[in-house]
């Protein structure tokens, strides 16, 4: 569904990935591992537009989209979800997830999908009028993960998930990730500092050194990966 190909990307005189490649099937979960630095945000936001590549190839859905702009992108079908979340934190909830539809003209589909992400984020309904910047970091999380389902999309990034989050939430928020991947069919690409539960709730893993994909394979073999858990694993 994703293909990336020899992607090499800079910020400025400094080169973030180089020759970059790996590929992502439909209706998979997949994710990219890596230390701080290692390119793993570099390539979301280029994927998605917020970057321009130097030279290589993305193409999704068989299309190439290496230089459409981020809402062109997004009316593909291809959502992203940031690091650090960015909801628009002086507007509502429920202002918010209007955001997220902005490009959805079936007043009926989007009511459906609305009424999805309350299904399995209740909380969101809970604050539909309260403004964002007021919710804890795991109802940020919720927030902007339900803004990017409100796109309906058929393929969501999600980039640090669990970052910022209260430990007891972290396991609900990987939950939902899995429950809309299987009951939704949405193909999946996170970056997630928790190595162990990205590699649990993923059928394939890319792991990113200095800008290069330096191992890749199925999840529980890379688990298993002496070097990968000495690296990320915690032993």
């Amino acid at each position: 569904m994703l293909r990336v190909e020899d992607l090499h990307v800079s910020y400025g005189a400094i080169t973030a990935l180089t020759g970059v490649t790996f590929a992502i099937e439909a209706g998979a979960i997949v994710t990219l591992l890596g230390g701080n630095g290692a390119g793993k945000t570099t390539a979301l936001r280029t994927i998605s537009g917020l970057l321009r590549a130097r030279s290589g190839r993305i193409t999704f859905a068989g299309d190439d989209i290496t230089t459409l702009p981020p809402h062109a992108i997004v009316a593909r079908g291809l959502c992203h979800v940031p690091e650090g979340r960015m909801v628009f934190s002086n507007l509502t909830v429920d202002e918010n997830l209007a955001m997220g539809a902005y490009l959805q003209h079936d007043a009926a589909r989007t009511a459906r999908t609305r009424d999805y992400v309350f299904s399995i984020f209740p909380r969101l309904q809970e604050r539909l009028r309260q403004t964002a910047g007021t919710l804890s970091g795991g109802e940020q999380q919720m927030l902007a993960i339900g803004r990017a389902l409100m796109g309906q999309p058929r393929f969501l990034m999600l980039d640090e998930p669990s970052l910022g989050i209260a430990p007891r939430l972290i396991s609900t928020i990987f939950e939902k990730i899995v429950e809309i991947n299987r009951t939704q069919g949405i193909t999946i690409l996170l970056v997630e500092q928790n190595a162990n539960l990205a590699l649990e709730i993923s059928s394939h893993a890319y792991v990113l050194e200095t800008g290069r994909v330096a191992l890749s394979g199925p999840s529980p073999q890379l688990r298993a990966d002496p070097q990968l858990k000495a690296t990320y694993l915690g032993g």
